[in-house]
């Protein structure tokens, strides 16, 4: 099978390490998975092709702009890849018609100046398939496809049951763990839910460690925001300071799980859009490669429909400084809890079991 992503990969932002992985994940399976356009000295690991000669599948990841090529790389790939041959896969609901949940919304009308007929009528001529990564997609005729995944051979610990990995969390200390929690993201429409973990978790603050948080625009809010007026990229640094957290900027997509995995709690969050619409992300799944516990801050429906009923589990609900609490006091209980996790997520949520989705999406050969 020959796959083609077709997107604008970034070594700092947005789904670099899932294509990563599809591309090893695709060797591994005797396929041949690469990003379409040049290669990119930056980004060695990732395979790249001009070449769209028996392409079985285009797989179009749409989130920005410059995801969509321009003339006439465009034309090129419309012209020789059937129509059949392609999907649109569309990861921040630019298809749907325009959502606003609290300050987020789907359309960046006052940054790229596209409204939701622009990118409706866009996708409509890329493919006739049109794929979210969602469990239920709201949008008529749209399908199901979470495109992230979960990479056993990308876990950072070793520890194979529940009591030795307890014991290497318990027993580890401020220079492997200098963080009691981490969390890594760009604050875009982030803020709410960050600035609630946070103020939770200074309960709990002087018994686990302090926290850190790394990303674009945390430390201060961006002049671009102010001047174009976008209320969701918010931050309070006085708070942060009073919070004692330890702010950091962007990083690079392999530092994220090396640094999830020098705290012993990570977050799990999404962006208020992502949760109306039931979409996961990248750190949906990577969160689970790091040596950490995850803190799943998801509706429990969708935690139990993804991760399985040891999900439930890292699942805090309102109370969490209590949880962080209780899982400092059973150990061993937590690492079972986040061991079992894993075992659900590599049978179901494998890039193995993506690629296998993937091919169900395949034409007939005429």
């Amino acid at each position: 099978m020959k796959i083609l992503f077709v997107l604008s990969v970034d070594a700092w932002t947005r789904c670099t390490a899932t294509i990563e992985r599809y591309v090893a994940a695709g060797r591994a399976a005797g396929h041949e998975v690469a990003v379409f356009g040049e290669p990119n000295p930056e980004l060695p690991t990732i395979a790249y092709t001009t070449d769209i000669t028996d392409v079985d599948l285009a797989v179009f990841v749409v989130q920005i702009v410059q995801d969509i090529p321009q003339m006439p790389g465009l034309a090129r790939l419309i012209d020789h890849i059937p129509r059949q041959r392609r999907i649109a896969l569309d990861l921040w609901g630019r298809y749907n018609d325009t959502v606003r949940i609290e300050h987020d919304f789907n359309h960046l009308e006052k940054l790229d100046g596209h409204q939701a007929w622009e990118w409706q009528e866009a996708i409509q001529s890329i493919s006739d398939r049109v794929l979210q990564p969602t469990l239920s997609p709201v949008k008529t005729g749209v399908g199901s496809f979470l495109f992230h995944a979960f990479d056993s051979s990308s876990v950072m610990s070793g520890q194979r049951s529940a009591k030795d990995a307890a014991a290497a969390w318990c027993s580890a200390g401020p220079t492997e763990k200098p963080y009691g929690a981490a969390y890594v993201g760009s604050n875009w429409h982030r803020w709410a839910g960050v600035r609630d973990f946070l103020e939770q978790y200074d309960k709990v603050r002087a018994k686990i460690g302090p926290a850190r948080l790394s990303g674009w625009d945390w430390s201060e809010r961006p002049q671009w925001a102010i001047d174009n007026g976008i209320a969701g990229v918010d931050t309070d640094p006085e708070l942060l300071a009073r919070l004692g957290v330890e702010v950091g900027d962007g990083m690079r997509y392999h530092e994220i799980v090396p640094l999830l995995g020098r705290a012993r709690f990570a977050p799990i969050l999404h962006r208020p859009l992502f949760r109306h619409l039931g979409f996961v992300t990248g750190r949906t799944f990577e969160t689970f490669h790091a040596d950490a516990v995850p803190v799943i801050l998801l509706p429990r429906d969708q935690v139990a429909a993804i991760f399985g009923p040891a999900g439930l589990e890292l699942t805090p609900g309102d109370d969490i400084a209590g949880h962080l609490e209780s899982q400092l006091s059973h150990p061993e209980r937590t690492w079972d809890a986040v061991l079992a996790t894993r075992a659900h997520l590599a049978k179901h949520h494998s890039y193995a079991e993506r690629l296998t989705e993937l091919g169900a999406h395949l034409p007939e050969r005429a």
